[in-house]
């Protein structure tokens, strides 16, 4: 099978039959072999009978539907577990993403070996001030953190090898990191495109202004997952170490300026009113604290199941 569409949904009933005739035109028009899978994510309207038509009608449809809303980071999850296409696209149901640039995305990862190719909705039709401010600051933020040079991190129209999508796991809101989550995999070719964004023809957002706030908590996550998840002693490690020593070098001072005044028997100040002293205890108790936080953690990382889950590309 050339391609897997994977459509993460909630409640879009008005526009999923018309992005599957789309689709189907477009697959059609290059001969491609392939399947659509549709996501529902708990819709309280009628999107899984609109799905459940589709499929009376057209073979090679698939459906998931979720119980409750649990989010599009589990409903990815399962679409990428349910793939079976040689690439795999991701798109939104809400007609925004234009199924037209798949022929190109499919492209650049077949013949131009991409590991995973994400969209770029270079001119917007949001409100500037509600999303576009926001996602261009979000963006740069994610530049700097992941190295990835990519201007729309967040796009929900992106192409992947297969093997990509089987290496990752999305949880949480982890689906605005995929490049991330495949970068820290070992896929590092990884590209972008163009695409067009268009306004949205039925029914309203779902993500709401809070979605920037948890994305830098969950940025800062997997950043720090990355660098230090099966080595936290070295991150608590190194700053405890350095809290402590900080401590000891005020108790020293506080000690010396005591020792120097009993010597040339002058009235020296109570310890408890030097600086020092508070500076002193402060540090080394958090030293101690972080130092042994660093030490627990890295008991849990030694006998976790997944300490040793490596990434194996080939086996002969």
């Amino acid at each position: 099978m050339n391609i897997s569409i994977v459509v993460p949904l909630y409640n879009e009933e008005e526009s999923l039959t018309k992005l599957h005739e789309w689709i189907e035109r477009v697959m059609h028009e290059n001969q491609f072999t392939y399947e659509i899978i549709f996501v529902n994510d708990g819709s309280t309207d009628r999107s899984w009978q609109v799905i459940e038509k589709l499929k009376a009608q057209f073979p090679n449809i698939r459906g998931i539907k979720f119980r409750n809303n649990y989010g599009k980071s589990p409903a990815l999850y399962c679409g990428f577990q349910a793939a079976q296409g040689d690439v795999v696209i991701t798109m939104d149901a809400d007609l925004q993403d234009s199924p037209d640039e798949i022929p190109e995305l499919y492209r650049m990862i077949t013949e131009e070996e991409y590991d995973l190719v994400s969209g770029w909705k270079k001119k917007r039709y949001d409100s500037k001030l509600a999303k576009n401010l926001p996602s261009k600051i979000y963006n740069a933020t994610a530049r700097k953190v992941t190295g990835l040079k990519l201007h729309d991190m967040n796009c929900g129209l992106k192409a992947y090898r297969n093997e990509v999508i089987k290496n990752i796991e999305v949880y949480g809101e982890m689906h605005r990191y995929i490049p991330f989550l495949a970068k820290n995999a070992g896929f590092t070719r990884i590209g972008e495109k163009v695409v067009t964004h268009r306004k949205r023809e039925f029914g309203t957002t779902k993500f709401g202004l809070s979605r920037f706030v948890n994305g830098y908590l969950d940025l800062m996550t997997l950043w720090f997952l990355s660098k230090f998840g099966k080595k936290p002693m070295h991150f608590f490690g190194l700053y405890g170490s350095f809290m402590f020593l900080l401590g000891l070098i005020s108790v020293v001072v506080v000690g010396a300026v005591k020792l120097h005044a009993i010597i040339n028997q002058t009235r020296a100040a109570l310890v408890t009113d030097s600086p020092y002293f508070y500076i002193a205890l402060v540090a080394m108790i958090l030293g101690t604290q972080l130092f042994m936080t660093g030490f627990l953690g890295e008991i849990v990382a030694r006998n976790s199941t997944e300490r040793n889950n490596y990434k194996i590309e080939k086996e002969i």
